[in-house]
């Protein structure tokens, strides 16, 4: 009898082993089988990266995100041409990334034109409710997510600075830019300000940068005390340069809320702190790949804004900046 359990239990003994061996087997194969590495779309109007877009990428390193390691980035980059926009958000929807990263309102809105079901994230935009991105700020809804710059609603406050070093202040020009939504934004904003501070208001919009010349030309027959540029103008299309030396030789007073346009010689910079900005940025790119959905993402709006003053081109033009003025600012470019 004990010799038939003993052959009973060593004929079960060799199956239970088998299986054993074999899920020990199958463990160690999924245990060193790598994971997914997760594919990141970045849409951009500029050229090569800057000092905002290393900021972003800067946070994408602290928490973890390491491209060619733990995550691809496809870069696709218009070089200032809005026009190739929609035609690079498709290529990053056809090569079904996880998700996409848009810097400024067309780049923004040529995504959201290729997609309804990859997540956006947006790395600035002037004014995403007003701009018909998301559908609030604290519930944007859809795919889309990310950070607001408020810039048109902050045009008031350059009227308040331009008036102070301009007190008899009586006409200003605005640059904007026709191929980008936000520029009846800009325009509605900037055109309120001038009736509320009575100074005459001269709109010029061009649709490239080749533009910029015969806008100068135009502007300055009506002789403007000061000019406003829309943002996209000095980084995403890299002409803040061009514009601050235009102005120069017209002896122009020219702000924007562009960033690194006083840095790029024109008189005042004035506008949300973009680079701690974009480096929070990241934080919903990593909450987007472990799983939470952009619409439970809500859009966060600047709380520091910056002034900066280069008193180089206050004395290029003549023009004095009052002691009030440079009080305030947070840098000054001597």
């Amino acid at each position: 009898m004990v010799k038939l359990e003993e052959k009973f239990m060593a004929k079960l003994f060799v199956p239970i082993a088998l299986s054993a061996l074999l899920f020990a087997l199958c463990c160690s194969v999924e245990a060193q089988q790598p994971k997914k590495i997760p594919r990141m779309g970045f849409l951009t109007l500029l050229a090569k990266p800057d000092s905002n877009e290393e900021a972003f990428m800067l946070g994408l390193r602290e928490l973890g995100y390491i491209d060619g390691q733990t995550i691809t980035i496809e870069y696709r980059r218009a070089a200032g041409k809005v026009e190739r926009l929609p035609e690079l958000a498709d290529e990053l929807v056809r090569l079904k990334v996880d998700l996409i990263v848009a810097r400024s309102t067309p780049v923004i809105q040529a995504a959201k034109n290729a997609t309804a079901t990859i997540p956006i994230v947006m790395l600035g935009a002037a004014d995403p409710v007003a701009s018909g991105l998301v559908a609030s700020l604290s519930r944007p809804g859809g795919n889309i997510t990310g950070n607001s710059n408020i810039n048109p609603e902050l045009t008031g406050k350059r009227f308040e600075l331009l008036r102070e070093i301009v007190p008899k202040l009586s006409r200003v020009a605005f640059l904007g830019h026709s191929g980008d939504p936000a520029h009846k934004l800009f325009l509605k904003e900037t055109h309120q300000a001038a009736k509320r501070f009575r100074v005459k208001f001269q709109a010029l919009l061009i649709g490239a940068p080749e533009e910029i010349e015969g806008a100068f030309s135009t502007m300055m027959r009506e002789r403007p005390g000061a000019l406003i540029i829309q943002p996209l103008f000095i980084r995403g299309l890299g002409m803040g340069q061009t514009i601050a030396e235009m102005a120069v030789k017209n002896r122009l007073i020219a702000i924007s809320d562009g960033v690194g346009f006083a840095e790029d010689g024109g008189l005042l910079f004035y506008g949300p702190d973009i680079k701690s900005r974009n480096r929070r940025t990241a934080i919903y790119v990593d909450k987007i790949l472990k799983g939470t959905k952009p619409a439970d993402l809500p859009v966060v709006q600047p709380t520091k804004f910056e002034l900066v003053i280069n008193l180089k081109t206050a004395k290029q033009i003549g023009v004095t900046i009052p002691p009030n003025v440079l009080a305030r600012a947070d840098k000054v470019i001597r």
